[in-house]
């Protein structure tokens, strides 16, 4: 057992009782009895033959108060094989929902190769914008071109410091500090899914957009391995669009291909709830293999190239080539998209109204940059513009 330092003794006298309780009810022990001036809580390993582990936690301020929640923290640094200070410093986080992605690189246990963490977090990132974005507006397709709520809540997630067990990467969502009665909590917490299998649309009584979207982040993850064992047992991509309200998406299911590498990783992900906020509903970790990755692939192209059109895009370029061949007129156009938070140069085949041919025919003659107005379809691995709204060219 490791005990706790001096300065972490003074802080954990510090810590308020509904503290300690809050931090153990959100890690799944239990107050089985009141004793006098204390609670006895018990946690009970799911694989684990034999008695539960039992801590003893004090409800009010007594004299060896600081003692006993020193008791606590050394015992949970056994449980949890992390050390006292860490768990002290997670007591006194504000409420947060947490997200644990574990992956399985090679090598020692606590290590990862650099190349499988810079995939990994770039996908986790990914996870949690499209998360966010479904618990805005829900869409099979999701656009580029992020609201500001969105990124507001990419910007707050936190990293925690990485788990035991292979290598975990924890992070977590804040949660509007308040506190809320149980029957306040049974009111807000709704559920994941209906008999459907699809979640409940529209806001739930006074819940917080962050745990929205960590309810949107799970029933998604869940959401895209069921398509992809449904892809796999049928061979072929079903349809999946009455999943989107349920926060599956094409961005959600490249976010999970992300996080696989280039070496095709297996991967978990697992979820714990705010016990302020509680979700009596169960939420298992949800496990990607090598070939769900390969379906998950599948699932995101079919959902881009049927449903996959963004309205209103700007698109920003010079005309490579006049296609007269066919009707209605086409220009492809090298240029970026306006929306892109990292624009990047591709050539863009235009659908050109009547009016807009001559100002196209001028612009590529001249070398002049222009800028069109439209909506993007899929087209093989690239896009195409219809339904033009606007063809300016932008003059030296």
């Amino acid at each position: 057992m490791t005990a706790i330092t001096d300065a972490e003794f003074e802080e954990a006298a510090a810590l308020a009782p509904e503290v300690v309780r809050r931090y153990l009810s959100g890690k799944g022990w239990n107050a089985e009895r009141d004793l006098s001036g204390a609670e006895l809580w018990e946690w009970k390993p799911r694989h684990e033959p034999g008695p539960p582990y039992e801590l003893l936690v004090p409800v009010t301020r007594r004299r060896d108060y600081a003692g006993r929640v020193a008791d606590i923290l050394e015992t949970l640094a056994v449980v949890e094989a992390r050390r006292p200070g860490d768990i002290l410093r997670e007591m006194r986080l504000p409420p947060v929902d947490w997200q644990f992605l574990r992956l399985v690189p090679p090598g020692p246990s606590g290590t990862a190769p650099l190349l499988d963490l810079v995939s990994a977090l770039s996908g986790l990132k990914d996870l949690h914008t499209a998360a966010a974005s479904s618990a805005h507006h829900p869409q099979a397709v999701q656009p580029g071109q992020k609201p500001q709520v969105v990124k507001d809540h990419v910007a707050a997630v936190r990293l925690d410091q990485t788990r035991v067990g292979s290598y975990v990467i924890a992070a977590h969502t804040p949660l509007p500090d308040r506190r809320v009665t149980v029957r306040e909590s049974r009111a807000v917490q709704g559920s994941f899914f209906t008999d459907e299998e699809v979640i409940r649309h529209g806001p739930f009584p006074a819940e917080p957009f962050a745990r929205k979207v960590s309810r949107m982040f799970f029933a998604g993850v869940t959401c895209a391995h069921e398509a992809a064992e449904r892809t796999l047992t049928d061979d072929s991509v079903p349809r999946f669009e009455h999943l989107t309200r349920a926060g599956l998406s094409a961005n959600l299911c490249e976010a999970l291909v992300k996080i696989a590498g280039e070496e095709r990783r297996d991967f978990s992900l697992s979820f714990a709830w705010s016990s302020e906020m509680p979700m009596e509903q169960p939420s298992p970790p949800v496990a990607i293999s090598r070939r769900h990755v390969d379906a998950l692939e599948a699932v995101a192209k079919d959902l881009r190239e049927r449903l996959g059109r963004e309205e209103g895009v700007v698109l920003t370029g010079v005309v490579t080539n006049l296609h007269r061949d066919v009707d209605p007129r086409e220009a492809t156009i090298y240029g970026s998209f306006v929306h892109e938070v990292a624009p990047r140069q591709r050539r863009v085949r235009v659908e050109l109204r009547p009016e807009d041919v001559g100002k196209a025919a001028e612009a590529w003659r001249r070398g002049l940059e222009v800028a069109v107005t439209g909506d993007l379809e899929p087209r093989g691995t690239g896009v195409r513009m219809r339904r033009v709204e606007g063809f300016a060219v932008l003059q030296e």
